[in-house]
């Protein structure tokens, strides 16, 4: 794509993977604004900081899908260092945000609790400069998970629900199974195939190649289910 064409779209997005267990941090931003936001830091904040600078981007927010350490752990420090609001998960992840620095000791990444300005829930929406992303509450990983969504772009970010080939797992405390598949199938699905998501580790996927491969979600697995 051209410059210029580039310049058309309303969204833009990189992905900045931190922490030891390398989970994708997304900074994306509004193109007619240059401003933006964080998605899931969970570490690395020079890395961010710098991935903002690089951009040219001002960070309005923080955006979060879930409380694990590795998507919030620093969280509520980027947010001091930038004045800025956190937006997200869902209250049910109070659980998980409540333990960060115990789970932080225990992954070997700094982690500290903190408190959401804005707990989400299913049909919420987000802004980010002039966009306004759409927020799916899609429990299973966690009870709490949300995802965003940006209709215009085909774009959903969507933390640890759905991975390239895999799902998240629900062998976590408050994890499920079936509500994890139930998120997926029609929280995520509806969507639409051509609709591309950043997943919380590995490669970016579409939903309509899940559908056809993935051996956990595809339509001819759970048909056999």
């Amino acid at each position: 794509m051209s410059a210029e064409g580039a310049n058309d779209r309303p969204l833009k997005a990189t992905i900045i993977p931190v922490t030891p267990l390398q989970q994708n941090c997304t900074l994306l931003w509004c193109t007619a604004t240059m401003r933006g936001a964080f998605c899931d830091p969970g570490g690395d904040l020079h890395l961010l900081k710098a991935a903002a600078q690089q951009h040219g981007v001002t960070v309005e927010k923080i955006l979060l899908t879930h409380g694990h350490i590795d998507h919030c752990g620093s969280a509520g420090i980027l947010a001091e260092e930038l004045g800025v609001e956190i937006e997200g998960p869902h209250e049910g992840d109070r659980y998980w945000i409540d333990r960060l620095a115990e789970d932080g000791a225990k992954y070997g990444v700094p982690g500290r609790p903190f408190e959401s300005n804005r707990w989400l829930a299913d049909g919420d929406q987000v802004t980010v400069g002039n966009l306004t992303l759409d927020v799916r509450h899609c429990p299973g990983h966690t009870p709490g998970h949300v995802v965003f969504h940006h209709p215009e772009s085909n774009l959903a970010l969507v933390g640890d629900v759905l991975f390239k080939g895999s799902v998240g797992r629900w062998d976590f405390p408050h994890g499920n199974q079936q509500d994890l598949l139930r998120s997926i199938t029609t929280r995520l699905w509806p969507m639409g195939d051509e609709t591309a998501f950043v997943p919380g580790h590995g490669q970016m996927s579409t939903f309509g190649y899940e559908r056809a491969t993935n051996p956990y979600v595809s339509d001819a697995a759970l048909a056999t289910a």
